[in-house]
């Protein structure tokens, strides 16, 4: 390629500057070492590059043809492919037909199960349980290795505000405190106790950086945030993982300040290695590479190959880049051989360390695929899963639970009896045929004797006016209605950015004249995204959140309705009234003219509508009735390496058992910088039998107090004043005030967090 003398030096003497002052991979085992050093150029770059197969489409390009790849020496790992069979010719195809016999990655995205589907990851974060949530990546790690993948694209810890992005569906919600218990959590069920085991895949997780906070919620967009808005909103996930020893980073699409996750040195180099330590490898997202040309930050593949590798990407998926002009840039004297040995080492190195080298196969067993794959115990899991993810946004008049020998039961709408979409996007090797409908789970609940009938009125997007006619006919023969209402599967996850968050199509409509029959309804809403429903809210007696729930989602759904389930989910993120109101969430920073309850000319209010979300982070009902009474904390100062414990006594004052929630939340009345009115901080619950008292408890640490300063540094605050604010979610808090002195010594040692629940006779 033309290639201009002076650019070439210039490029070359600045190339070989960087890379000195580069952390090096730490040495590898004698093994990896050994296979290294007899590895060609050609070799080496082979290792850097991730190619698709066809088992799932997950990008825009057609997928190679994987078996030559292999056979070249051009593929270090594959992905979209899977079956134990399958997986198994492909290992045998590299450890036997290519010249150093190196075995190879085989990943896969599996969000939220691989067979057995668990709730969408959004609906896992709103359980707020992290045991639950790592045993059901345990789940999915099992049912993957199972079928030959051991690595897996998960999980996405993208913190976000913005509902209209679709991915919100694969993360943990608007929280980074929230985000980074769960990053944890689920890399710990996906990596288990030993990467080597054979039940254990090694975790990606993504997307580094900033991906959930694009602009306009649109996917693959830019965005422009400052240093404390990324370090306190968008890293903490990401360095959770990273100290839960997550293998594998990738990053992302989206530019941060003008430089494209691929590309962008101080995450990848700065931030993620020398700051966090990391010492794993970074794969770039499906073809990310490649488009660093159009992101007008490369004059060309060749030119993007080297921005990229000098940032610090180690594998290309998909692009091709790394293959094409990897090996000229390392004649060229453009990549130094020691940097592309640091990368290659790091690939065989989590080869090794997954076991691949002692055997290869040891994941792909027919036998093992064929027990493990949807058994009964992974079921009875993801049922327990989508149980704790359901949310009881409404329940006015006691509407439900509904009693259980109800004759005739409607149910009404387009995603009553949908398999595809009980199992919701990114549903992996999902079988909808397999997943349990609302209709399924109802007729389960009740039995032989109840008659459920099903009837979608139409689709998602349409209802004519015999469809609707036809439901109001259906409601007013039954002696119960529930409706089924939402999105369909791909209008949540990659690529399904969407500018009204309102039901889709004719679904209000449908639903106003079934309500007006006036018979017992509720409604269930399946969905990978708050959606807009404030009509909704003010016309239903009772909704319950469902997200979109996985294979065992229906009966999960009908056993709460019917109240064989109580439901314990909260929300992960904000509901707003209006998409006018995007972004909204509940720690944003407070303004010096607040808006009031009711409107009130030149303060921070909107004329039309109030600036409260419709529900509120944390937001979620019970169907018993719970009193919280003051927050007590155990000092009135608290000084350098101290720590307070914070308790709220709690009475269940309704005619059943139930768990009472409480979230803690604080803030800086005086600060260096402008802080924000709420900080989650800690949550508890306590299971309280109908008439009994207990109490939760929360420890603050010194360290919970720590934010980013000028000066590029997490530090305490000076001292003064600490709003501690406790309460059943982030609009209804309860405040007491502890008094922080940094100058104050105490003998005792900073406690650990240990967010603790009592209950009292």
């Amino acid at each position: 390629m033309a290639f201009p003398l002076a650019r070439h030096c210039a490029l070359a003497l600045a190339a070989v500057a960087a890379w000195m002052t580069l952390t090096t991979s730490a040495p590898a085992s004698p093994r990896v070492e050994a296979l290294l050093a007899r590895m060609t150029v050609e070799e080496k770059v082979g290792q850097l590059n991730l190619v698709s197969g066809n088992h799932a489409v997950t990008g825009p390009f057609a997928p190679q043809d994987v078996r030559d790849a292999i056979l070249k020496g051009q593929a270090g790992g594959l992905f979209n492919v899977y079956g134990a069979e399958y997986t198994r010719s492909l290992q045998e195809l590299a450890t036997r037909e290519t010249r150093l016999g190196i075995p190879l990655l085989l990943g896969f995205d599996v969000l939220h199960g691989y067979r057995t589907i668990l709730p969408i990851p959004l609906g896992q974060a709103a359980s707020w349980d992290m045991e639950a949530i790592e045993q059901g990546e345990r789940v999915s790690a099992a049912e993957a290795s199972a079928a030959g993948v051991n690595w897996i694209f998960a999980p996405m810890v993208d913190v976000s505000r913005d509902p209209r992005w679709g991915r919100v569906a694969e993360g943990g919600g608007e929280s980074a405190w929230l985000g980074a218990r769960i990053a944890s959590a689920r890399v710990r069920g996906l990596e288990g106790a030993r990467l080597s085991a054979t039940d254990s895949v090694a975790a990606c997780v993504k997307h580094f950086a900033g991906n959930g906070a694009t602009e306009a919620g649109r996917d693959y967009s830019g965005l422009d945030l400052s240093e404390r808005a990324l370090r306190e909103q968008q890293l903490p996930p990401f360095q959770a993982a990273v100290e839960s020893r997550a293998r594998c980073v990738m990053a992302a699409f989206n530019a941060v300040d003008g430089v494209p996750g691929v590309a962008n040195e101080r995450l990848l180099r700065d931030i993620l290695r020398r700051e966090w330590g990391f010492d794993g490898i970074v794969v770039s997202d499906f073809g990310a590479i490649g488009e660093l040309p159009v992101h007008g930050v490369a004059e060309d593949g060749f030119d993007a190959a080297r921005i990229a590798f000098r940032a610090g990407t180690d594998m290309d998926m998909e692009s091709r880049s790394y293959i094409a002009s990897m090996p000229l840039l390392v004649r060229e004297g453009l990549v130094p051989g020691d940097e592309l040995d640091a990368s290659v080492r790091r690939i065989l190195q989590l080869k090794e360390d997954l076991g691949l080298f002692d055997d290869p196969f040891a994941r792909s067993d027919p036998q093992r695929e064929a027990a493990v794959i949807g058994s009964q115990a992974h079921r009875e899991a993801a049922l327990r899963l989508a149980e704790k993810s359901l949310v009881l946004l409404k329940n006015e008049r006691r509407t439900l639970p509904f009693a259980t020998d109800a004759k005739r039961v409607a149910i009404i709408g387009p995603l009553g009896d949908s398999g595809a979409d009980t199992l919701g996007p990114w549903a992996a090797h999902g079988d909808p045929e397999a997943a349990i409908t609302l209709k399924e789970g109802v007729e389960a609940v009740l039995g032989a004797g109840a008659q459920v009938t099903a009837l979608a009125a139409g689709t998602i997007e349409q209802a004519k006016p015999r469809d609707i006619a036809a439901a109001a006919k259906l409601a007013s023969q039954s002696d119960i209605v529930i409706l089924a209402l939402g999105e369909h599967a791909t209008q949540s996850g990659e690529a399904a950015s969407r500018s009204s968050l309102d039901l889709p199509g004719d679904q209000m409509a449908l639903a106003r004249a079934v309500l007006a029959v006036g018979k017992p309804t509720a409604v269930a809403l399946f969905n990978g995204r708050p959606l807009t429903i404030e009509d909704l809210d003010r016309e239903a007696p009772a909704i319950l959140e469902a997200w979109f729930p996985g294979s065992e989602g229906g009966l999960a759904v009908a056993r709460t309705l019917f109240g064989l389930n109580e439901p314990t989910g909260r929300l992960p993120i904000s509901f707003p009234r209006s998409v006018g109101q995007i972004p909204i969430y509940h720690d944003h920073l407070p303004t010096g003219r607040p808006a009031m309850a009711a409107y009130k000319p030149y303060t921070s209010a909107y004329i039309d509508l109030p600036s409260t979300p419709l529900y509120a982070f944390g937001h979620g009902l019970s169907y018993t009735r719970f009193e919280m009474g003051e927050p007590r904390v155990d000092r009135l100062r608290m000084g350098s390496g101290e720590s307070a414990r914070i308790t709220v006594p709690v009475a269940n004052v309704g005619d059943r058992p139930g768990a009472a929630q409480a979230q803690l939340y604080i803030r800086h009345r005086v600060a260096r910088l402008s802080r924000p009115v709420r900080e989650l901080k800690g949550m508890g619950r306590v299971a309280l039998k109908a008439g009994e008292t207990g109490e939760i408890s929360f420890t603050l640490s010194e360290q919970d107090l720590a934010y980013w300063q000028p000066g590029g540094r997490f530090a305490l605050p000076d001292g003064g004043p600490i709003e501690i604010h406790v309460g059943p979610d982030a609009g209804q808090t309860r405040m007491a005030v502890l008094d922080y002195r940094p100058d104050r010594q105490a003998p005792a040692a900073e406690a650990a967090r240990v967010d603790t629940v009592r209950p009292t006779p």
